[in-house]
């Protein structure tokens, strides 16, 4: 692919236990766009990210970032890379202002305040420049990890877990935030297990299960794809099982026998419906009121990983 930024082959990493964090993992990740890698935890996230941005070796494969190699042109490979990790650590006595500044100078970019000021003004962190980083609450800290991340202007972002702990009006900040960034030509990879995040901020949606990367998919095509519709029959009675009558619909008994519910592929010739409806009124199987929804992101994600667990038993 020629428009990737960050190319991925045949990657694994098996630790000295035996335990394999990776299999044969593939990707490519397009410049400038928002890739989300979603997948419970200890699916192989995070060493998925370290091994792109240096940190942990791979036992195989190869990865490269804007066309370098991350262990043979590792310097110029890592310059390009934002990395704002999981777990918030950083000198507690140490002002803000010192501490973004000093995280340029790692990379070797020759100082920049109005750099520095346009980062901290975009992330509200202007007037808190010279605050110690221990005297800031948890949010204002990830904030201070992301100022980091960017006041060498990287390329690529990789956001780990960006918004786990923070509460929700952080976390649409953290997305306006991820937008702008990606408008200004930053292509952004995070990963998530917030279902929402993924639906809500990305181009492209990867699903990793047990170090397999299992899917990658644009995120409409896989909501059509695998999107299924779901009816929602409210009784007027309610029933302790559903009739053998009804046992070709695969109907699901919910809400204490209040709810039928039937799901359906919505983009087929023949959904099922009118059938349901004729039979059910043959029974004298009275309903109030129906209503259908289309499935979320998280319904196709939890049936994906829940297919893979019965698929490996």
């Amino acid at each position: 692919m020629t428009d990737a930024i960050v190319s991925v082959r045949d990657l694994s990493k098996r630790y000295a236990g035996g335990h394999e964090a990776l299999k044969d993992v593939s990707l490519d990740i397009k410049r400038g766009e928002i890739f989300a890698l979603l997948g419970p935890n200890g699916a192989g996230k995070t060493t998925l990210i370290s091994i792109i941005c240096g940190i942990v070796t791979p036992t195989q494969g190869q990865v490269l970032v804007d066309g370098h190699d991350i262990v043979r042109d590792y310097r110029i490979a890592r310059s390009r890379i934002g990395l704002v990790p999981q777990e918030l650590h950083t000198d507690a006595f140490e002002p803000v202002w010192s501490t973004v500044s000093f995280s340029r100078g790692l990379f070797g970019k020759a100082p920049d305040p109005a750099h520095v000021e346009k980062v901290l003004r975009d992330l509200s962190l202007w007037d808190k420049r010279k605050a110690k980083i221990k005297e800031l609450s948890g949010g204002m800290k990830r904030r201070v990890m992301i100022a980091k991340a960017l006041a060498h202007e990287p390329d690529i972002l990789f956001l780990d877990e960006p918004t786990a702990g923070v509460d929700v009006e952080l976390r649409r900040d953290m997305w306006q935030l991820v937008r702008r960034l990606r408008e200004s030509g930053v292509t952004i990879i995070l990963t998530t297990h917030y279902i929402e995040e993924a639906e809500e901020m990305a181009d492209r949606v990867g699903v990793i299960s047990k170090g397999e990367l299992i899917l990658v998919e644009e995120k409409h095509a896989l909501m059509d794809k695998l999107g299924k519709k779901q009816l929602t029959l409210n009784l007027a009675e309610p029933m302790a099982a559903v009739p053998a009558e009804l046992s070709e619909w695969a109907l699901e008994l919910r809400a204490e026998g209040t709810e039928l519910v039937y799901t359906f592929d919505g983009k087929a010739e023949r959904t099922g419906i009118p059938s349901l409806l004729r039979r059910m009124g043959e029974l004298g199987i009275a309903f109030r009121d129906l209503a259908t929804r289309q499935s979320s992101l998280e319904d196709i994600f939890v049936n994906l990983v829940s297919e893979r667990k019965e698929g490996t038993r």
